[in-house]
């Protein structure tokens, strides 16, 4: 996508430094800086400190690390000591581990002396295959919201709400369920998207640089709004992303996407969930009992980060001093509240028939 009339991917190769280039993430919506990850440390703590965040993007970020780690000592235990210090810094979104498991599958039965070049070579197949599958994502979506906006009055726009942020920054690429956004708005169908805001990081935010980037009609919401819009039929659709889906179709995303799910279940608003087919753990079946849910730093909640009047970035504390402060990153919305899961073969139901159906190649070699 693109910023300021320029065209950026999340994170791209620089041939000239064979090095790898970030947005670093945690700057935005207020400033765009890019950084190079040129150490095994520094991919580990740009995933830690969600420099690079979002499911997919941290897959693609893992794979360069360990083309990398290759690339300084290609040697199997060398790798396997890689493949344990990126695992280890985030554990939910399963593109994170699906990545390593992949870049060890293509590079340990290799002699030595190819597996540079081919993890390499790999790493770069990893972020050019997410960006297609999102751009397949989009094309599903776009049947949803065509559908939708062929039933309303002339230039009435279709009212979609989003949680967290899956959009191009949270990917290579296009985005998971900002995907359909860009492409219906592209295709000239109106429509207006309601950001939540996502607290305590303000993911929301992200997404608002994105859409007003990109010149798509939204409004950021705090993220108790999204009930009572539903109630008064504000919302046509919701899309939010994944970080993680069962083979069942039970889907972890950002903490609060379950509560989103539970309103438009009451209020008949259909809830859809954009599925990249590396996001599903094919050894899950119930979401809620066996997916980890990283409990993250207390600061998150009890600080802000922002512009302060000054104009610099600053932390601003909005708890009490001392207050305790819980921090899960993420919540498990069960299949039986989704209407449907958007992947790049297609929209199936969230259930284990409508995966397999879509996906018998990937659920025979899962076993």
């Amino acid at each position: 996508m693109k910023i300021k009339g320029t065209h950026y991917r999340s994170l791209w190769w620089d041939e000239d430094q064979s090095v790898l280039m970030i947005i670093d993430q945690r700057w935005l919506p207020h400033e765009f800086r890019i950084q190079p990850v040129a150490t095994l440390d520094e991919f580990a703590t740009a995933i830690v400190e969600m420099r690079v965040r979002g499911a997919p993007l941290i897959g693609a970020t893992a794979a360069y690390g360990m083309a990398l780690a290759a690339d300084l000592d290609p040697s199997d235990n060398a790798l396997k000591a890689a493949w344990e210090q990126l695992n280890a810094t985030r554990p939910t979104a399963i593109n994170l581990r699906w990545a390593l498991n992949r870049c060890m599958e293509t590079l340990i039965p290799l002699p030595e002396e190819d597996r540079a070049k081919a993890a390499l070579k790999l790493a770069h197949a990893i972020a050019d295959e997410d960006v297609e599958i999102n751009r397949r994502i989009g094309t599903y979506g776009l049947t949803l919201i065509r559908d939708i906006a062929a039933k309303k009055p002339a230039g009435e726009p279709v009212r979609l709400l989003t949680h967290c942020n899956a959009g191009w920054i949270a990917t290579v690429d296009w985005g998971t369920a900002t995907s359909p956004m860009y492409q219906a708005h592209d295709a000239g169908i109106p429509i207006h998207v309601w950001v939540d805001e996502t607290r305590p990081r303000n993911q929301g935010a992200l997404t608002a640089w994105e859409l007003g980037s990109h010149g798509i009609s939204h409004s950021y919401i705090t993220d108790n709004a999204g009930g009572h819009l539903m109630q008064h039929g504000q919302v046509d659709l919701v899309i939010t992303g994944t970080d993680r889906t069962t083979r069942q179709g039970d889907v972890c995303n950002k903490i609060g996407t379950y509560l989103k799910a539970l309103a438009a279940h009451d209020n008949g608003v259909p809830f859809y969930v954009a599925l990249p087919s590396p996001t599903i753990d094919w050894t899950v079946t119930d979401g809620v009992a066996e997916i980890p849910i990283e409990d993250r730093d207390s600061r998150e909640v009890s600080h802000v980060q922002g512009v302060l009047d000054s104009g610099d970035m600053g932390l601003a504390r909005v708890t009490p001093e001392g207050t305790a402060c819980g921090n899960p990153a993420f919540d498990v919305t069960p299949n039986r509240l989704v209407t449907g899961l958007i992947t790049e073969r297609g929209i199936c139901d969230a259930s284990a028939e409508g995966l397999a159906a879509l996906f018998p190649d990937l659920i025979r070699k899962a076993g």
